[in-house]
């Protein structure tokens, strides 16, 4: 099996990481690797000695104290053991050129990196501090300041910090991989311990949660807190921790730490109360207590830690591959960019109409049903009623009546008959028209590539809209020139056999009279009525193919090739503006990108730690 040495050390550099490419949790819309880093959160109330904890373990007096809610972000301290030889000092992950050797400027550094996010109105942040410390003096460990719990806001805090703060704790200790250090005064019932109330309600068996009690030495004389360092008045799964911290007097006399580690070492030595579990007591023994918790912890959860990185990365992979690669600034690359987008839409219009996506079915039901339909109720039976025919005949014939058959009636009969025929031929061109439409706008929308580029996005369905009116134009030109034709022309054979079937059976010496009676106007109109069913079911087959070769077919070959021309005389700058990508999509890659640079240095990272034997 692989050695797990330096898996503090690791862990401390994917938090370093985490900082600097913005993942301090909490964003849903990404995959974070900050809430799967095992980490200790210590948790207190204000003037619990929180702050007096942390500098014991770390053997220095370094952060900000005074009067309400000091800390006001986040505190990531990595503490880092080194050899006795080397010195001590401190190190800013948002200054990582400077060594800070003086503890009171690093006092001044958080106070002042605060004061840029929070401002001096006691606001606070969730942005996390890093704080580096190299000293022999201290162990490898890895904890999380977080302000303190609080019931009542200070003077020029929002009304809501109260609660802001609790929400930010509650986002640290709810992750399975936290540590809870509980900070409580023994001078205060455990019962109503600020931090042991919340420890309880996400880690209700106790498994995540060490407690700490601190303030020992100020309780008052004849009691004691055995019951609760033993576990019996509060039990935890993790042994209670008892600190003596420095006294107020202490800071302000400026006594040093490793004087303060040695006080709090005789006190528990020399305490009748305590001298029996004093070896487990005190802020060195809690550091290495936590440290060797830390490490079993992070040994314990690496597999999963790197086996849901590896799945983020597949995750994020597949994103940037969707979201597509960042805008070239070449004119060129720009311009193929763009062609290769029009290119993209094209085919996705084409299998519209091809039967690869659904939609141009929709122009066969058109020429198969609608057309048919708008063809049968022409009001052709009044057209050619008796009492219509009987009127437009003899209109024809002015003041002339016809000698044998009325030539220019049934002219006009026709004609008048062929105009109905205007009115579906152009309904066609116009139904096909609104479906090209909506498949130009389906198309658009489900051009995946092309929602990156709005202003791209509207040019082309702009110009392929234009390209459809062109062709409907034309359509409309074309199907019109049929129904014109069919009037220009008449074909002559059908009336050539006319004559013979209007004599046959009737008796040449008839009296001419009969040649205007109600049965001579009955055979013009079904004469006519024939000729128009004939002419009609031609137009039934050309109508459809006049359309499809003017708009449909043109569509399809030739939708985009005014904006073609268009494009090739843009300059560089409108090509640019084309490609004006949408500005959440642009923030999305480059958080994914970031993002993705994190995980695969983490991978990296822990690879050398699974692998080093």
């Amino acid at each position: 099996m692989a050695t797990m040495d330096g898996l503090i050390s690791l862990v401390n550099t994917l938090q370093r990481a985490c900082t600097k490419l913005g993942d301090f949790g909490g964003d849903t819309s990404l995959p974070t690797l900050w809430d799967s880093l095992p980490s200790v959160i210590v948790v207190g109330g204000q003037s619990s000695g929180k702050s007096s904890v942390l500098e014991s373990i770390v053997g220095r007096d370094f952060l900000p104290r005074g009067s309400g809610i000091v800390t006001r972000r986040p505190l990531v301290l990595q503490l880092h053991k080194t050899d006795h030889r080397e010195p001590e000092y401190a190190e800013f992950l948002h200054l990582p050129k400077r060594k800070f050797t003086d503890f009171s400027m690093v006092r001044r550094e958080i106070q002042e990196e605060t004061d840029k996010l929070t401002g001096k109105s006691k606001q606070i942040s969730t942005v996390p501090i890093q704080l580096s410390i190299y000293s022999p003096n201290v162990v490898d460990l890895t904890m999380i300041d977080l302000p303190g719990l609080t019931k009542v806001a200070v003077e020029g805090q929002p009304e809501g910090t109260v609660q802001d703060i609790e929400n930010m704790i509650r986002s640290y200790v709810e992750k399975p991989n936290c540590i809870i250090l509980a900070i409580t005064p023994a001078n205060q019932d455990i019962a109503t311990s600020d931090a042991i109330k919340i420890a309880r309600e996400v880690d209700p068996t106790g498994g995540r949660t060490f407690g700490v009690l601190t303030k020992l030495d100020l309780m008052d004389k004849g009691t004691n807190a055995s019951e609760v360092l033993e576990g019996r008045s509060y039990r935890l799964q993790h042994p209670w921790v008892g600190v003596v911290n420095r006294s107020q007097v202490d800071i302000n006399n400026n006594v040093d730490m490793i004087v303060a580690r040695r006080r709090e070492r005789e006190f528990f030595a020399t305490s009748p109360d305590y001298a029996h579990f004093a070896s487990k007591m005190g802020s060195e023994y809690l550091a290495k207590l936590l440290s060797n918790h830390l490490e079993s912890l992070i040994k314990a959860r690496l597999p999963s830690i790197a086996s849901s990185i590896s799945r983020n990365i597949n995750e994020l992979e597949t994103e940037l591959d969707h979201l597509g690669r960042p805008v070239a600034i070449d004119a060129g690359a720009q311009l193929y960019t763009i062609l290769e987008l029009c290119r993209t839409f094209d085919r996705t219009f084409k299998e519209h109409l091809d039967g690869g996506r659904p939609g141009g079915d929709r122009i066969f039901t058109v020429f198969d049903y609608q057309l048919p339909a708008a063809l049968k109720k022409l009001p052709l039976d009044r057209h050619l009623s008796i009492q219509n025919v009987k009127k437009v005949v003899s209109e024809a014939d002015g003041y002339q009546p016809h000698l044998i058959a009325p030539e220019q009636g049934y002219r006009r009969l026709i004609d008048g008959a062929l105009n109905y025929f205007k009115n579906p031929a152009e309904a066609s061109v116009d139904t096909i028209h609104l479906i090209l439409k909506e498949l130009v706008r389906k198309s658009v929308a489900e051009t995946q590539e092309l929602k990156r580029f709005p202003t791209l996005q509207t040019e082309i369905a702009v110009a392929a809209y234009a390209a459809l009116e062109r062709f409907r134009e034309e359509g409309k030109k074309t199907t019109l020139r049929l129904v014109d034709m069919e009037s220009s022309y008449l074909t002559v054979d059908f009336f050539r056999k006319l004559p013979q079937e209007i004599e046959k059976g009737v008796n040449p010496t008839a009296p001419a009279v009969d040649r205007y009676s109600e049965g001579h106007f009955r055979r013009i109109s079904a004469n006519v009525s024939s000729y128009i069913s004939m002419v009609s079911e031609m137009l039934r087959t050309t109508i459809p193919k006049a359309v499809v070769h003017c708009q449909v077919k043109e569509a399809k070959h030739s939708l985009l090739d005014h904006f073609y021309v268009q494009l090739g005389q843009k300059e560089g700058r409108e090509l640019t503006l084309l490609l004006d990508e949408d500005p959440t999509l642009t923030e999305r890659r480059m958080k994914c990108a970031r993002r993705l640079d994190l995980y695969k240095s983490a991978r990296e990272e822990i690879d050398s730690v699974i692998w080093v034997r």
